[in-house]
């Protein structure tokens, strides 16, 4: 399987770096992975409704266009499904029995997800009700996504 993570903001912390690194070489043993990383919009601190859909938009577009075509996508909400690690495990393992072959799982910006892209996701997912910076969410999906293909393999990892 074929795993894309696309995502607003680059990652500036090396501790970070060194985590997504790190899942994305374990996960090579179970498909092919790729990072994609889109430019962020700045947003004034006190930006009105009007200037923080703007900002969406315009992260929605470069994120649009980066989006493989033969993806699925799958987007971080905060109204997304909760899964447990077992649950995303069955539905990621589910998938080629779908016809699905490439997912790409979508990371917004600061301020979320413009409508347009989240029109397109195939799966919202929440991992919490906790906010979390994008730039560890990047690590903690990395990981998840690693753990998953552990559970579907049977391999120790995960207990």
């Amino acid at each position: 399987m074929q795993i894309t993570i696309l995502c607003v903001g680059k990652l500036k912390e090396k501790y970070l770096k060194a985590g997504v690194e790190e899942y994305t070489k374990r996960l090579g043993a179970y498909g092919k992975i790729s990072l994609i990383e889109v430019a962020d919009e700045k947003c004034p601190d006190r930006g009105s409704d009007r200037e923080k859909e703007i900002v969406r938009q315009k992260e929605a577009e470069r994120i649009l266009a980066k989006l493989p075509p033969s993806a699925w996508p799958v987007t971080l909400e905060i109204g997304g499904r909760m899964l447990s690690s077992e649950e995303l495990a069955r539905e990621l393992d589910g998938m080629p029995h779908k016809g699905v072959s490439h997912v790409a799982f979508i990371i917004g910006g600061s301020l979320g997800l413009d409508e347009s892209v989240r029109k397109r996701s195939k799966l919202a997912l929440s991992f919490s009700k906790m906010t979390f910076p994008h730039q560890l969410m990047r690590l903690i999906l990395t990981e998840q996504i690693y753990r998953a293909f552990t559970i579907i393999q049977g391999t120790p990892y995960h207990k």
